[in-house]
């Protein structure tokens, strides 16, 4: 292999563009996506996700797009960075990730090296995407081609913590290409690299970050349900709590989005293929799921307590995307609201200016209203902290309600007596 191989980034999306855009600062990079509109669009110097600005893309001469398999011929290292969702019934969907490496298979070569991004559960990089990789190409794993794993960390929207000032975990196949892949991140990651003691190792460790974090919200989504019921201001008593300099700084909500919502489920659906039940993850999954339920009960019983008629009521949901600030719809809960809030006969306009109308058509079969009406609505959720939401101001937001409305913050974007609900 040469000093500086070629690079393939499959997928494009939020983790493989940061990425492939990195790796073009210092060789040559090929980008490919399924998705030729996606391809498309890149190659005009936009990218819709955000995470990439137009000046980056255009500075990125070493970077060249695909939707062509065929190109990815000249490549020694696939970076695949493919999303890894799961179904309907809570299970992994590892169609993307068996796919992709049938793509990468039809063109591996003798040397090769495979790295993976994509959260899965342990193991899975040996006992899934290997086994499609020595069928397609017929070439022997740790003789012919080898792996690495390097678990993504890129968080959506968010403009300091950028993929190469964050710490980024390594591993590959043999001691020999754990070095290699670690050799290849440190060339664009600034704040250093670990080299875990294997691939699983690595893959354990990704599955765990965002379960802790999914279990931490859990937990204070319990209190506050706890504390709803005692007439006690949750976010009063977090504040309180929080004095003490080891209490950790999670607040309720809804937990969506494609790592938080998603990856506990790949961890517990291995625990439980190995004959483990997973108590403890499974009920914070169980609490989190409920919370849009929650929500749309709550704004219910408050408007039926006001003597407001609910059924044909309308009610107006600021915020569709999963996070502030982002335009990223994957996995929202705010879905699971405007779903509840359906079923009692609830008019529901839902206002987002981040989010692009035809992906939540697509997506959710939601049609955005691009201006709410002012003085129409007899509820009103502030679903997510845009920065434009926040801009309204209290007042803002409240002039689009009708006569006794009810404004549910769920972000704590205002005061605890500004609004009429919070969790």
């Amino acid at each position: 292999m040469t000093s500086t191989p070629l690079i393939a980034v499959i997928g494009l999306g939020y983790v493989g563009l940061p990425l492939a855009v990195e790796f073009a600062k210092k060789r040559e990079v090929i980008g490919f996506d399924i998705n030729r509109d996606r391809v498309v669009e890149l190659g005009d110097g936009h990218d819709a996700t955000l995470e990439v600005g137009s000046d980056e893309l255009s500075e990125a001469k070493h970077l060249r797009f695909t939707s062509e398999p065929d190109d990815l011929k000249e490549a020694r290292i696939f970076i695949v960075t493919v999303p890894t969702p799961i179904d309907a019934h809570k299970r992994p969907n590892l169609t993307p990730l068996h796919k992709a490496s049938e793509t990468v298979g039809r063109v591996l070569k003798k040397g090769d090296i495979v790295i993976y991004e994509s959260t899965v559960f342990p193991g899975a990089t040996e006992e899934e995407c290997v086994p499609v990789l020595e069928a397609v190409s017929g070439l022997r794993f740790n003789e012919d081609f080898y792996c690495g794993y390097s678990p993504e960390r890129i968080n959506p929207g968010d403009k300091t913590h950028r993929l190469p000032n964050i710490r980024k975990v390594t591993a590959g196949s043999t001691p020999e290409v754990a070095a290699q892949v670690t050799a290849l991140y440190d060339e664009v990651i600034t704040a250093g690299t670990y080299q875990a003691k294997s691939i699983r190792v690595a893959e354990a460790a990704k599955v765990i970050e965002n379960t802790q974090r999914d279990l931490n919200i859990a937990l204070v989504n319990e209190l506050a349900l706890i504390f709803n019921r005692m007439d006690l201001d949750t976010e009063a008593v977090l504040e309180a709590a929080g004095t003490k300099w080891n209490f950790l700084p999670f607040r309720p909500g809804l937990v969506g989005g494609h790592c938080i919502g998603v990856d506990p489920y790949y961890l517990t659906h291995k625990a439980q293929a190995i004959g483990y039940h997973p108590e403890v993850i499974l009920a914070g999954r169980r609490i989190n799921d409920g919370m849009g339920a929650y929500v749309a009960e709550q704004l219910i019983k408050a408007m039926l307590i006001r003597r407001m008629p609910v059924n044909g009521a309308r009610v107006l949901v600021m915020g569709l995307t999963f996070k502030e600030n982002c335009p990223d719809l994957r996995n929202t809960r705010v879905v699971d609201v405007v779903q509840e809030l359906g079923k009692y006969g609830v008019d529901v306009d839902v206002h987002d200016p981040w989010v692009d109308t035809q992906a939540a058509k697509e997506e959710y079969d939601i049609d955005l209203v691009e201006t709410p009406e002012a003085g129409a609505y007899d509820g009103i959720v502030l679903a997510v902290a845009h920065d434009e939401f926040r801009a309204l101001g209290i007042d803002g937001i409240r002039s689009l309600g009708a006569a006794g409305h009810v404004v549910y913050d769920l972000k704590y974007v205002f005061d605890a007596d500004a609004s009429d609900l919070r969790l």
